[in-house]
Formats: structure tokens, sequence, C-alpha cells
């Protein structure tokens, strides 16, 4: 099957869908031959090599390493979904890389979408999105320049997953990629 695209990569901040939309993926996708890991995956196995105590402690040149690694599993190996908070913004200038930006309009359904997962209190879960995306955020802007990293410019495809289930999501995505059900 020819499709439009020869990855994938699924960004968004916390509790956007992004883990549900990589396992929704899977079954059209790895009978295809696809590949699938995460930024957090990524990051883990890197910080092993390199022996970082903690990944969240990691300086520049390591970040830098980091992000090389995942460029060439999208140039020189291809057929990869990534999911990471900035999957697409490190892909933004591969025209194979179809590059999917996950939204929720509701902060309401992330904190619970957060208490549920995590199985903590609503308070507890409003104060750990906020604190984990100021952290990262200005981090990656100390790490990366001061961006917009979420910015629309950067996608193909801007899904807000308040309004968009799980199949239509799905759906959403396969189609912009061409994927068929008929071979």
């Amino acid at each position: 099957m020819k499709l439009k695209f020869r990855n994938i990569t699924i960004s968004g901040g916390v509790s956007t869908g992004k883990n549900t939309l990589l396992n929704n993926l899977k079954p059209y996708l790895i009978p295809l031959g696809w590949k699938f890991t995460s930024g957090g995956q990524l990051l883990r196995d890197f910080a092993k090599e390199y022996v970082q105590p903690l990944a969240s402690l990691a300086d520049k040149k390591f970040h830098n390493m980091l992000d090389d690694r995942t460029k060439r599993l999208l140039t020189q190996e291809g057929n990869y979904v990534i999911e990471a908070w900035l999957a697409g913004f490190m892909a933004r200038n591969l025209k194979d890389t179809l590059r999917v930006l996950l939204i929720c309009d509701d902060d309401a359904l992330r904190i619970d979408r957060v208490a549920n997962r995590d199985k903590v209190s609503i308070d507890n879960a409003k104060k750990y999105i906020r604190e984990r995306e100021d952290v990262n955020f200005k981090e990656w802007k100390r790490i990366y320049g001061d961006y917009n990293f979420f910015d629309k410019k950067y996608y193909h495809l801007i899904i807000d997953t308040y309004s968009s289930g799980q199949l239509e999501t799905v759906g959403k995505v396969l189609d912009r990629l061409g994927y068929s059900a008929e071979k």
C-alpha cells in the first residue's frame, strides 16, 4: 500500500491522548511493518546508554544527542510512529513525516484523565499538569530557543480530543496518511 507519509509524529501536552492514539494506530500499521515508540522510551533507552542519573537533569548536549537519534529513526529507518511532546516540532522540516498535534480544549477533561489514570485527586491532577507543562516548556525554551512548540504551522493535522473520540481520531490520522483497508 502506497501511503502519503513515511512516518508519523504525535505531539501534545499532558493528557491530550498521545498514547491512546499511538496504541490505536498499531493494529493498522504493524501489519505494514511500522514500528512504534514514545519519547519517554527513547529518553529512557538513551539515558541508560549515557548513564544519566535522571533524564530531567540532562544537559543541552544530551538533549541534542537524543534529538539526533529521533531524527535518524525518522530519516534513515522510516515507518515509525513516534509519540512525544516535541516529536512534531523536531520533525517540522521533514516533508515525509505526518505531524499530528493533539489538543484538548477542555481542561476539566484533561484533569479528569490524569486523576483517573494516575488515581490522584482532582487538585493533585491540576497541580501535576500545571507543573509538568511549566517545567517542560521552560526547559525547552532554554535548550531550543523561544518557540511556541505547539504552533499549528508545524503540524499537518490538529485534532481536539475533547470533540473527537478515539475512533474518530485514529480515522482522521489514517485518512491523512492515505491508509485504505482495501489492499
